[in-house]
């Protein structure tokens, strides 16, 4: 049986960014990675406090949550090895004028430009690169488990996978997505984590012309990729399918080739069912129960919000004071 300081359920983007803070601090984590389809994955890595709060029309308040999310990230990505991008963003809707006011007044930098509004304040990783670097920092181990049950014991915390192997720590992050609560964790928490909103995302990568930087319209954006863009996204509630709509596929194809002018060819679709609390931001911190925490429903900003989430959780392991947004992401706000 494997006894490490932090056991961390589920391998997107917040149980690493999370595992990752932890790691960097000292702490043995060990990451359980279900295996299952990874909503992390079927993402851009976009890191879009401006556009978020554009597109979805944010309180002042939430788009500097969101700016002060995003700046925690330079520091994160050197100690990780990560690639930060920092293109910035390019928006192009029906009103140019009203947009550069809009963001304006939530404080983003942006200017106008021939085809639309672009922000400078908009970064990205690469979704794929980033999770596969972040699962190689010192101090993480991963392992593939579906975790079948979960049980305190004395002071400490039993998890068992469907093939018999048992892990036991004094510490627990849930990071588990969208997915249902674990067996046998308490009716409380079971009733907070069957809130979570599914959301089924679709993102598929072409081959083609690549962008300069991240170009977004109504419904669709391109981002850019290795060789070519990645275009997204869909986002459809309460939809647990993982498999690929090729309807989808090909508007998103011929909707990306046309807003880019160039020829390409459509690769394999990624889908990845993301979660989302009732007010749009990740629950992260400790809960009720000694030694568990969560890190979970992000919505669509989970890259955008990973290492702040990851401190909030190190620091109440630690049972340290955290950052002025920790009471925001509170999960007992939802008990």
């Amino acid at each position: 049986m494997s006894s490490p300081d932090v056991i961390v359920v589920g391998a997107g983007v917040l149980g690493l960014c999370t595992a990752a803070e932890l790691g960097a601090r000292g702490h043995a984590v060990t990451v359980l990675d279900p295996g299952a389809p990874n909503a992390s994955a079927a993402a851009a890595g976009m890191i879009a406090p401006a556009m978020e709060s554009l597109i979805d029309q944010l309180t002042p308040a939430h788009a500097a949550l969101l700016a002060r999310g995003r700046d925690l990230w330079p520091a994160f990505a050197d100690r990780s090895g990560l690639e930060l991008h920092r293109e910035g963003a390019e928006w192009r809707g029906p009103d140019p004028e009203a947009d550069l006011s809009r963001l304006a007044d939530l404080g983003f930098a942006a200017e106008l430009r021939s085809d639309g509004v672009f922000t400078p304040d908009d970064w990205r990783v690469d979704a794929v690169e980033s999770l596969s670097l972040l699962s190689s920092v010192p101090g993480l181990t991963r392992q593939t488990a579906q975790v079948t049950a979960i049980r305190r014991e004395s002071e400490e915390w039993l998890l068992q996978a469907e093939d018999g192997r048992k892990w036991l720590a004094p510490t627990v992050v849930v990071a588990t997505g969208a997915a249902a609560a674990l067996p046998g964790l308490p009716e409380s928490l079971e009733r907070v984590i069957s809130a979570i909103r599914p959301i089924r995302g679709q993102l598929t990568p072409i081959r083609c012309q690549r962008p300069a930087q991240v170009v977004r319209v109504p419904g669709l954006y391109a981002a850019p990729s290795g060789d070519g863009a990645l275009a997204g996204a869909t986002m459809e509630f309460d939809n647990r399918s993982t498999l690929p709509d090729a309807e989808a596929a090909r508007r998103q194809t011929e909707g990306v080739l046309a807003l880019l002018g160039c020829e390409g060819v459509a690769r394999e679709p990624r889908v990845g069912i993301r979660g989302a609390s009732a007010d749009g931001l990740p629950m992260a911190g400790p809960t009720a129960e000694p030694g568990l925490h969560l890190a979970l429903a992000p919505r669509r900003n989970g890259w955008l919000l990973g290492p702040m989430v990851g401190r909030i959780v190190a620091d109440g392991i630690e049972g340290r004071a955290s950052l002025p947004d920790a009471p925001a992401l509170d999960p007992l706000r939802f008990a």
